[in-house]
């Protein structure tokens, strides 16, 4: 019971002190789930869009985070705008947290190739706190509690390459009216990537995302991904801060509208004896998108 203990604290801490400040989840297949942070990715992808994620950090170790994702967005036709909506839960020991946030965005090109969209995200975060021993007058019930916040993005785009700003809670919000330490910290986020030719069948697409907390440690992604026949997506990442690690990803097209994709990190150092590493699997839903003629346009990001 010690032990486990121990564990439940370690990853409390390394997970970014929830207890003093809740923050958004980090995932590995950010590239993948932008509607999350950013809500001016809403409707770039010019189809409605459906993405499942379901992230296992530190598998094997009682009490890891878990985090579950829906978001759907699309572009609304023969407009500039774009709408979403997503839903998280995220779990870590005792500790849960549920995000329900909607998305609009407004698009404005700048030339032929290149657009620059503007989007606001708004709704309800709700935390939540479990008493592990009815025995500890320490705890008290903690009814769950949910309180508004919103945010705002940048997202400028071509077919080719993608930069983007955002900040998705933008209010310092006290999430259980001061009883414990658990404060939604403001936090920014800048992601940015390109598409490259190395031959008629394969691609090089690298990639970044940064993420910037209030009083947390800053955080980098980077990746580099090769796709084979516009089909098999193959990569690796490496994430800095104060626990660094490396992933690697695999995604494949398995139709025209249905993707699948699957994320795995190494245990950080602290683990590597008691967890069988991060676990990550993505499902994707969207219609076919094609140009005029019925020549499909492919969408990387």
């Amino acid at each position: 019971m010690k032990k486990q203990r121990k564990y439940l604290v370690l990853i409390t801490i390394l997970y970014g002190a929830i207890l003093s400040s809740q923050q958004l989840p980090q995932f590995t297949q950010y590239l993948y789930n932008t509607a999350s942070i950013n809500p001016a990715y809403a409707g770039s992808r010019g189809v409605l869009n459906g993405t499942i994620l379901h992230r296992n950090q530190w598998s094997g170790l009682e009490g890891n985070p878990r985090t579950n994702t829906v978001t759907v967005h699309m572009p609304i036709q023969f407009s500039r705008v774009g709408l979403g909506l997503s839903y998280m839960s995220d779990k870590l020991g005792f500790e849960s947290a549920n995000y329900v946030y909607g998305d609009f965005s407004y698009s404005v090109p700048l030339n032929d190739q290149v657009k620059m969209s503007f989007g606001l995200k708004a709704g309800f975060t709700s935390y939540s706190l479990e008493n592990p021993d009815p025995n500890d007058n320490f705890f008290t019930d903690n009814n769950t509690l949910w309180s508004p916040n919103f945010g705002a993005g940048l997202y400028v785009s071509s077919q080719r390459w993608f930069l983007g700003v955002s900040s998705p809670r933008i209010l310092n919000t006290d999430l259980n009216q001061g009883e414990f330490m658990a404060l939604e910290r403001n936090s920014y986020y800048a992601i940015g990537g390109v598409v490259v030719d190395l031959s008629e069948n394969l691609k090089f697409k690298p990639s970044v995302i940064s993420k910037f907390t209030d009083g947390a440690p800053t955080t980098y992604d980077i990746s580099a991904n090769f796709l084979l026949y516009d089909k098999l997506w193959l990569g690796a990442t490496y994430r800095h801060n104060f626990a660094n690690n490396f992933g690697a990803i695999i995604d494949y097209q398995i139709m025209k509208e249905i993707r699948i994709g699957y994320a795995y990190d190494l245990p950080t150092f602290e683990f590597r004896t008691s967890s069988s590493g991060t676990h990550e699997i993505l499902l994707i839903y969207e219609p076919s998108f094609r140009k005029k003629g019925g020549i499909k346009s492919p969408r990387y990001f």
